[in-house]
């Protein structure tokens, strides 16, 4: 099986290469700069794709997109987040549906922003979107897959929650203030969290691809947590305290929109499709995903 893959040097993208190529699994890279190795391949997202280096190709995997947390939420930067993820999803499929011999399945990425603020609603693949700048982005990037749908190709739509990883992300970033006993909840911590460890978002990637599903599937772990409670389990897997609360003011401050739609927001999202058709969570819990996270 050959699989191409945008996005490979983020977080998810890095790990799942690995993990595919150490199945044996032929790995193509699609890369924005001139192709410097002899698995990488050029693709513009505001432009065109290599698809002639494609021919061949079982899978495209579909993770490129600006980082949602990685800047503070200027009007500019939200105009790249939503461009580098509708466009880049809408020059990706239409070049992907005029080739002659195309891929069976494409994966293509989203996030549970869809799901907007859910508040305590518990909300799986049957709900509708919700409301805000991140729903509409996540609507309109999933719509942008149709022209690979129309074409034939099986559309599989991974909405994805928090990864939890040392190595980046939230928790990534977050690590080094909890583990100086500085670590807080985030406003009233009341908020739903609904994560999933990197070990399982990569495992669920792979099954994904191996799969008969199509259409939306949460990538989450069957148990979202409070804010509150997963600054708790935080400081008890580090053996550090978690006096401080980060009041809403500061967040906006700091952060912009961000506040509001990331940090602030309550999402309580479960994987009903995933957890139906069968899909082991090798970190099910919070305390299990950090306990092997942190060790």
């Amino acid at each position: 099986m050959q699989i191409a893959i945008t996005g490979s040097t983020g977080l998810i993208g890095q790990a799942l290469v690995r993990a595919l190529r150490d199945e044996g699994l032929t790995v193509l890279r699609l890369v924005r700069h001139r192709p410097a190795a002899d698995d990488e391949v050029r693709w513009d997202p505001f432009g065109e794709v290599d698809t002639a280096s494609l021919e061949g190709v079982d899978v495209v995997v579909h993770l490129a997109g600006a980082g949602v947390g990685d800047r503070r939420w200027t009007d500019c930067y939200k105009q790249e987040i939503r461009d580098s993820r509708v466009e880049g999803t809408r020059t990706l499929c239409r070049a992907l549906a005029a080739m002659d011999d195309r891929p069976s399945l494409l994966v293509s990425s989203s996030a549970v922003g869809y799901y907007g603020d859910t508040g305590d609603r518990t909300a799986d693949e049957d709900d509708p979107p919700g409301e805000g700048f991140l729903a509409g982005v996540c609507r309109d990037w999933e719509a942008a897959t149709a022209p690979a749908a129309e074409a034939g190709i099986r559309v599989v739509i991974p909405r994805t929650g928090i990864v939890l990883a040392r190595e980046g992300g939230a928790l990534g970033r977050t690590l080094p203030l909890f583990r100086a006993g500085l670590g807080g909840r985030l406003g009233n911590g009341r908020q739903w969290f609904s994560w999933i460890s990197l070990t399982d978002e990569v495992a669920a990637l792979r099954f994904l691809i191996g799969g008969p599903l199509d259409g939306p599937v949460n990538l989450t772990a069957p148990a979202p947590v409070t804010n509150a409670a997963y600054t708790t389990a935080l400081g008890r897997a580090l053996h550090r305290p978690t006096p401080f609360a980060v009041p809403p003011f500061a967040l906006r401050l700091a952060l912009g929109g961000l506040a509001d739609e990331g940090v602030l927001m309550s999402q309580r999202v479960v994987p009903a499709r995933l957890t139906a058709a069968g899909f082991g969570f090798r970190h099910p819990d919070l305390p299990s995903a950090l306990a092997e996270i942190l060790s």
